[in-house]
């Protein structure tokens, strides 16, 4: 707890409707990375495929998100606590597929997160409040991405470097903005995150140049390279630096907290 008082819980969706960036990596990564230096934090799986809950080893599911968004249960009761000491996450199952289905023409359908995630805060001890919710979206802008938007503090967009990396971000920061004006007016971009850099190519270096041109300081000084432990981790159940703590890519992933905290300091200081 700090000296004015327990910390504000903060929300950050991980979102980009490009699939294949290293989304659900970052999801797990960073928030093992945030739980290890000291932050409470819980995962929230959005995506049907549920791949942010098989990459930290869960496997049974007796809740999920789909549960927790129609009401059945609240967030404490699908709340699963992985092997990361201080990392929770809330499973997803296929079921998020009829949600958003049987959900279009429901009245308050963008705010169900969001109220959802407020009960679950007001119902913990003050001393051991969840310090970030980290939302791992689907790779669309569906109903379940503007959920987790209309619920977030700010999002973070992972962008692999790849030729086409800014091609589809314009429509995300649309959507953002958009979300803003109808839904959630202290929406933040937080940064965008470069993932899946390969150092042996000129693409890679054009590729980051083009991007912070383009975005300047909204764009996170950390680089994810591309690394096959990265690549193997999910298989294992674990978190990359579980698996293999000494490789590039988790010491990115622990720079990438850092400044994440960092950014976050300065936000709160703003």
């Amino acid at each position: 707890m700090s000296p004015t008082g327990p910390r504000r819980t903060r929300v950050i969706a991980l979102a980009n409707q490009k699939g294949g960036v290293g989304k659900t990596t970052t999801a797990i990564n960073l928030g093992t990375a945030l739980a290890a230096i000291g932050e409470r934090v819980m995962i929230v799986d959005l995506d049907p495929q549920g791949n942010a809950s098989t990459g930290l080893g869960i496997d049974e599911r007796h809740h999920s998100t789909s549960d927790v968004l129609t009401g059945t249960v609240p967030f404490a009761a699908a709340r699963v606590e992985t092997n990361v000491p201080g990392l929770s996450v809330v499973p997803a199952t296929i079921d998020l597929m009829a949600f958003e289905r049987e959900s279009m023409s429901t009245s308050g359908r963008h705010y169900r997160l969001r109220d959802a995630i407020a009960l679950m805060l007001a119902a913990e001890d003050p001393d051991q409040t969840t310090t970030y919710i980290l939302i791992d979206c689907p790779p669309s802008l569906n109903l379940l991405t503007v959920s987790a938007l209309a619920a977030a503090d700010a999002v973070l967009v992972p962008l692999q470097c790849e030729f086409f990396a800014l091609e589809g971000l314009a429509q995300l920061l649309s959507t953002v903005e958009e979300i803003r004006v109808r839904l959630n007016p202290k929406l933040l971009i937080h940064g965008v995150v470069l993932t899946m850099y390969d150092q042996r190519t000129t693409l890679a270096d054009q590729v980051v140049d083009d991007v912070r041109r383009v975005l300047g300081d909204k764009v996170y000084a950390t680089i994810i390279p591309r690394n096959v432990r990265v690549a193997e981790s999910p298989s294992h159940g674990k978190p990359v630096l579980l698996y293999d703590y000494r490789c590039s890519g988790s010491q990115a992933y622990i720079r990438l907290a850092s400044e994440v905290i960092e950014r976050e300091r300065r936000m709160r200081a703003a």
